[in-house]
């Protein structure tokens, strides 16, 4: 008998982090033709995942406003909103607003940050509103 998960190798498939996953299920969603199933997203990534597995990151993505959903019959029909970028950006938004001190929190960012993404942020909040938005 063949261990499809490992290529026939007899190791244990490497356990992927939930911001992989997350990052798989955008990037498969951004390439779909339009709203598509949790089924074609396990599809998509391989079939090796759990479709629970797959419908709790859907739900999780959902929850962070990287996805939306439609109902389709009993079930949803999923489109991403955000890239992995948007949701790096959903993370750190959600890490600031957990904290009480947003200003010490965003200084302690700012000073933390390389020259060359000071300079970055600075041109970016330099910028005219809705420039470079999606």
């Amino acid at each position: 008998m063949t261990d499809r998960d490992t290529g026939g190798t007899g190791q244990s498939p490497r356990r992927r982090g939930q911001g992989e996953l997350e990052a798989q299920v955008l990037a498969a969603l951004r390439q779909a033709p339009g709203p598509v199933t949790a089924a074609w997203v396990q599809d998509r990534l391989g079939g090796d995942l759990a479709y629970t597995t797959v419908m709790t990151i859907l739900t999780r993505l959902h929850a962070k406003g990287a996805v939306a959903r439609e109902r389709a019959g009993r079930s949803f029909e999923w489109t991403a909103v955000a890239d992995e970028a948007g949701l790096a950006a959903l993370r750190m938004r959600k890490v600031l607003d957990a904290e009480a001190d947003r200003e010490a929190v965003l200084a302690s960012f700012v000073t933390a940050l390389s020259a060359r993404d000071e300079r970055l942020l600075r041109d970016l909040l330099a910028q005219e509103p809705g420039v470079g938005e999606h």
